[in-house]
């Protein structure tokens, strides 16, 4: 009798562990992507070669928010990793390396000192469903400022990044 409930209960744990690890499959499947970073645009934060998760079920319910950083596809089909810090309906101009939104200076110590302006040296009006991407590292970045990217719609972003999983030794909640 004894160890039929040996058995049974090694049996129900190995279930448990079975259920557990198809559920979370079938949620980072599902819902979740992975993406390899490549480049050095979003540097300190994100670096060459670190692999991110990516929740594609976010923005098909909520509109991204400031300084989400989000994977869009470039007219050209490529796909880009960056911050947003401009939203829909408002200005954005960048000035002595800084960005102001409306007129108010963006404070976040995510963003480096921008030493070019690009198309946003002069005010840039985001229309609806419009948003302006930048690159924490802003002079390794080709981004909103350019006209090859230039704003970009809602439909263009196809996720959140929001967790490094690869290497090890880096896996955190990107800020």
């Amino acid at each position: 009798m004894r160890e039929k409930s040996f058995i049974q209960k090694t049996v129900h744990t190995l279930t448990n562990i079975f259920v557990l690890i198809a559920l979370a499959w079938f949620i980072v499947h599902s819902f979740l992507t992975t993406v390899e970073i490549s480049g050095h645009s979003m540097e300190p934060g994100l670096s060459s070669g670190e692999i991110a998760l990516v929740d594609t079920l976010k923005y098909k319910f909520l509109k991204p928010s400031r300084l989400d950083v989000v994977i869009f596809q470039k007219n050209d089909s490529t796909e880009n990793i960056k911050r947003v810090v401009g939203l829909p309906g408002e200005t954005v101009v960048i000035q002595n390396g800084r960005i102001y939104i409306n007129g108010t200076l963006l404070e976040s110590d995510k963003i480096s000192n921008i030493s070019l302006a690009g198309i946003a040296e002069k005010p840039v009006q985001l229309m609806e469903d419009e948003y302006f991407l930048i690159g924490d590292n802003a002079d390794s970045s080709e981004d909103s400022r350019f006209i090859n990217v230039g704003n970009v719609h809602k439909s263009q972003i196809t996720g959140k990044v929001w967790f490094i999983l690869l290497p090890l030794d880096k896996i955190n909640f990107v800020k």
